[in-house]
């Protein structure tokens, strides 16, 4: 945790009438029963991307040096905070700020991961938010969920979602000029960053170029691919609703694990800009908070956003399923910034 004083703006009660706007609301329909047009060179780059990922797997056990299996696992790591830190919680969701090394830092994570630059990811993302569970939402979990998981990659986009396009502003996004470098050079960058750079690195202490590539570059992709879009099915099927029944997101401990602390979903889509993305944020499962967390210890991240407990426990309480086992107000293992609420402190530091 980052000492305390040095953390975060907690919202009240008068700053989360959004949030609380659709609460009564009715459940968004469900999708329009329509046939999907495959995209044949998607779906065949797909499942050829798969075989090889299960390969590199084969090797990441069997064949491939234990600094590239480090290695690997680095990469992911780097990658997954890319999405999680960067795209998601700092850019799509302005859950806290960043100072220009760190935004560099988590721009080059993010290609390394190649899932498009941040300023399509995170418009899209917002795209989600806005429209979630209809057709204007890019992987509406009401169409099941190999559709969520990946199918929607798979298939020409529902016209809402073009239809509505415009409706998203993400202006703030293009004024970052080092998303803007990222977006220009994006088809040179990615290549190297994701797949050249990770194949010849292990080759340094010995590894053969063939098990580097497809341990480094090719299951390492595939599995965060994976694991990110574990977030968008499974994170919406199974699992509670502790802070909002009436919506599909569930708390999932699991993929919160393998996506860096993305899996409380019913929390975040509650309260989609706590920096957190979960109540108690637990460093096991919550990996990307520690980093931020860092962050805001050395004066590279400010301005987080979190909420006060009062707001969550009146939530709880109006919209929850009845599945919050513990308040964790008085519990001596959590914080007392999160007991206590916190306020801003931009920390004149930094480096």
């Amino acid at each position: 945790m980052p000492p305390e004083g040095l953390i975060t703006g907690v919202l009240f009660e008068s700053d989360a009438r959004t949030a609380d706007m659709a609460i009564d609301a009715p459940a968004p329909p469900y999708a329009e029963k329509r046939p999907l047009k495959i995209v044949w060179r998607n779906t065949i780059l797909f499942v050829f991307l798969h075989l090889a990922g299960l390969y590199g797997g084969y090797l990441f056990l069997t064949t491939a040096m234990w600094r590239t299996c480090l290695f690997a696992f680095v990469l992911y790591l780097c990658s997954g905070l890319g999405i999680t830190a960067g795209a998601h919680r700092l850019w799509a969701h302005k859950s806290y700020k960043a100072k220009l090394p760190l935004r560099i830092l988590l721009t080059i994570f993010n290609t390394i991961a190649f899932q498009d630059s941040v300023i399509d990811w995170a418009r899209d993302h917002r795209m989600h938010h806005k429209y979630s569970e209809t057709d204007a939402d890019p992987h509406n979990a009401t169409r099941g969920f190999f559709f969520s998981h990946m199918g929607w990659l798979m298939v020409k986009k529902h016209p809402e979602i073009k239809a509505k396009g415009h409706t998203i502003d993400h202006s703030d996004l293009w004024a970052d000029p080092v998303l803007r470098f990222q977006k220009k050079h994006y088809l040179k960058l990615m290549p190297l960053a994701c797949f050249i750079l990770p194949t010849y690195i292990p080759t340094l202490w010995g590894e053969t170029m063939w098990t580097a590539f497809f341990v480094c570059a090719i299951f390492r992709y595939t599995y965060v691919l994976n694991v990110t879009w574990l977030v968008n099915s499974a994170a919406h099927k199974w699992g509670d609703k502790p802070y909002d029944k009436n919506i599909s997101p569930v708390e999932t401990k699991p993929v919160s694990l393998v996506v860096l602390g993305e899996g409380f979903h019913n929390y975040h889509h509650t309260f989609p800009w706590d920096y957190k993305t979960a109540e108690l944020g637990h460093y096991m499962f919550n990996f990307s908070k520690m980093f931020i967390d860092f962050n805001a210890m050395i004066g590279w991240a400010h301005d987080l956003k979190t909420v006060s407990r009062d707001i969550v426990e009146k939530r709880v309480k109006r919209t929850g399923d009845g599945s919050h086992a513990v308040w964790g107000w008085d519990d001596n293992n959590v914080p007392i910034e999160e007991r206590n609420g916190a306020i801003i402190i931009n920390p004149e530091k930094s480096f």
